[in-house]
């Protein structure tokens, strides 16, 4: 008798369509949000900073930091640090993703967008909507993004 493994990043597809950034808002499946958003397995929530707001002296802006709710279930997990990509992530960050073996990709929101759209499986994100330089994701899974 074999045993077959199910893959739980397989299982579903995942459709979400970014439409428009700009400084301050981005439009997914037809919604503006004027705050920073996760897109975790094709869901769409805000992301809760509250736990990163201690370490906001140190580095002259709210990082994201492990102490956040971050969407590691994935293969891929695409930040998007803002307009300017001032977000700073946290080396905390970068250690839990080589520790839960996802590959990490920080790059300005706009670029974040375009990888995004180009291939999303297995990937989320976490989409900052406002940096500007400061005083310092589907994955989804076989999610497509794609512009409209």
């Amino acid at each position: 008798m074999s045993i077959v493994k199910s893959n739980e990043y397989f299982e579903r597809e995942d459709q979400v369509r970014i439409e428009n950034f700009s400084f301050g808002s981005i439009q997914i499946d037809g919604r503006t949000y004027a705050h920073d958003v996760v897109i975790d397995r094709g869901q769409i929530r805000k992301r809760r900073k509250g736990a990163s707001k201690r370490h906001r002296e140190s580095y002259g802006h709210t990082p994201l930091s492990a102490e956040e709710k971050i969407p590691w279930r994935c293969r891929r997990l695409v930040i998007g640090t803002g307009a300017a990509g001032a977000l700073p992530v946290m080396d905390s960050v970068q250690a839990e993703a080589r520790r839960r073996d996802v590959e990490l990709v920080t790059v300005p929101t706009k670029r974040a967008i375009q990888l995004l759209t180009t291939d999303a499986r297995d990937t989320n994100a976490i989409l900052h909507a406002t940096a500007e330089v400061p005083s310092v994701l589907s994955v989804q899974p076989r999610c497509n993004f794609r512009q409209s």
